[in-house]
């Protein structure tokens, strides 16, 4: 092996590793930049966050999901949230971190008029790597909205996506994740029973 090659395959190597990890692992250079700078609150994401709701509409558990509409982490996320569903509320954040498909995907799903089923028709694009829906148009207030909910992902301190925040069901003690997990593991995140099912 030459000196060049010999510095070269680190570089490439190192370039794939970053591409892999980058819906869960790499932040946007702008989202670490004011990172912290309000404490993790369910009570300041519900004042401030604009996304759409999953599940039980009238829970009295609520579960907060930012996530981007490019990353498969938050398809499988998406995905594995689905059978606790009856359990409680999930309000689903988009965020703009990963690329130019970001915020328009976003938005388009916060101006459907059936956010969930909009949801579902996204992420089976994504599943099949079809890059998931086509931007509506008319959303100029809604990328705005994608835009505010980005800047209260950095303030909470959070780099990674998807992020899930809420409560234990049992014990009341605020959660965090940042990454997807698998549906028992997110029922054992959130104090949530786990289907007979799973």
């Amino acid at each position: 092996m030459t000196f060049q090659t010999s510095r070269i395959l680190p570089a490439m190597l190192l370039a794939a590793t970053l591409l892999l990890t980058a819906c869960q692992d790499t932040p946007a250079p702008d989202v670490t930049a004011k990172a912290g700078t309000t404490p993790v609150s369910t009570a300041v994401i519900a004042a401030e966050a604009k996304g759409f709701t999953a599940g039980q509409a009238m829970s009295a558990r609520t579960v907060y999901v930012f996530f981007d509409a490019q990353c498969p982490h938050c398809t499988a996320l998406w995905l594995a949230a689905k059978p606790l569903k009856s359990q409680a509320r999930f309000v689903w954040i988009p965020v703009d971190i990963l690329n130019a498909s970001s915020t328009a995907q976003g938005a388009t799903l916060l101006a459907a008029k059936d956010p969930v089923a909009a949801m579902d028709e996204h992420e089976a694009s994504m599943q099949a790597r079809g890059g998931g829906i086509s931007a509506g148009s008319d959303i100029a207030a809604q990328k705005d909205m994608v835009a505010k909910n980005t800047a209260l992902l950095t303030r909470l301190g959070f780099a990674s996506i998807p992020t899930i925040i809420g409560t234990h069901a049992q014990s009341g003690a605020l959660v965090t994740q940042e990454g997807s997990m698998p549906t028992a593991a997110l029922a054992a995140l959130l104090g949530l029973q786990v289907p007979a099912a799973q």
